[in-house]
């Protein structure tokens, strides 16, 4: 049963038409404090504002406390300064991922041509998109809703979204074009999917976080079709953890690309980043 709320008592001079009637913010609070939710006072900040009713704000309230994520009650998710629309049974892009698009940048600050592979729900292609001069954006996924997803987030950027498997959903065109090619792949290992935070076990697509036994099936794939596509000095770059680096970055050798790893303490992210030839 979703949570109800007290209304709080506002002077009517003061107040928005509707806002009189809305939960008072303590009670949304407490709500989600009481729920666990670490960062109660921010999360009740972001749905007050979405709220537009009482209702609607007890059933966005309601979804949280019974465990749905934050960017799945609201909608969107913030990426680098940017309102990434999400869905559900969409990858919910990190905030480390923020990193990999500092780093495509830093390499190719004049990239034309921008492949976001395993794109989810194209925040990474949108990132670049924005930040680069007209750029054209490609991404692909295997997974129909990302695809759709991706294609809303990407239509401002004159961005083309294709559905299937890796490389095989690129057009031909593409290949010995592409600058950066951005490939945000599941790196989890099999074994351990289960041991995930309930919000991203529970509410996001396992094609998106099972990376094989290891971890890195879909990254040495990955690397070693790269560098038939990568225009020359472009960058294949992929995110892993700082267990799997090493063995990410000789995977990226082994393909013929030239590896190094670029680290965010801050963050926690470990980006690998190879330059073809």
């Amino acid at each position: 049963m979703p949570p109800t709320f007290p209304a709080s008592p506002t002077p009517a001079s003061s107040a928005a038409p509707f806002s009189a009637s809305l939960p008072s913010r303590d009670a949304v609070v407490a709500a989600l404090r009481a729920a666990g939710c670490v960062f109660a006072e921010d999360e009740a900040a972001l749905i007050l504002t979405a709220a537009r009713s009482a209702a609607e704000l007890t059933a966005l309230v309601g979804r949280r406390v019974t465990g749905l994520p934050l960017e799945l009650v609201l909608g969107w998710a913030e990426f680098r300064g940017l309102r990434i629309a999400v869905a559900p049974g969409v990858f919910v892009p990190r905030r480390r991922t923020e990193f990999l698009v500092t780093q495509a940048l830093a390499h190719a600050p004049r990239a034309r041509v921008i492949v976001d592979l395993c794109c989810g729900s194209g925040a990474v292609g949108a990132a670049l998109a924005a930040a680069l001069d007209r750029p054209e954006v490609h991404a692909a996924d295997v997974d129909p809703a990302a695809v759709r997803c991706a294609r809303g987030n990407l239509a401002d950027a004159g961005g083309r979204v294709y559905a299937g498997d890796l490389f095989d959903a690129l057009p031909d065109a593409l290949r010995g074009r592409v600058d950066i090619l951005a490939a945000n792949v599941p790196y989890v290992p099999s074994g351990e999917v289960a041991l995930l935070p309930a919000e991203a076990r529970d509410h996001e697509p396992l094609v998106a976080l099972d990376g094989g036994t290891d971890g890195l099936d879909v990254l040495r794939r990955v690397a070693d079709e790269a560098p038939g596509w990568l225009a020359p000095g472009g960058c294949l770059l992929v995110e892993t953890s700082e267990r799997q680096a090493s063995d990410a970055v000789d995977a990226f050798a082994r393909a013929g690309l030239t590896p190094r790893l670029a680290v965010c303490e801050e963050l926690y992210a470990h980006v690998v980043i190879g330059v073809g030839n």
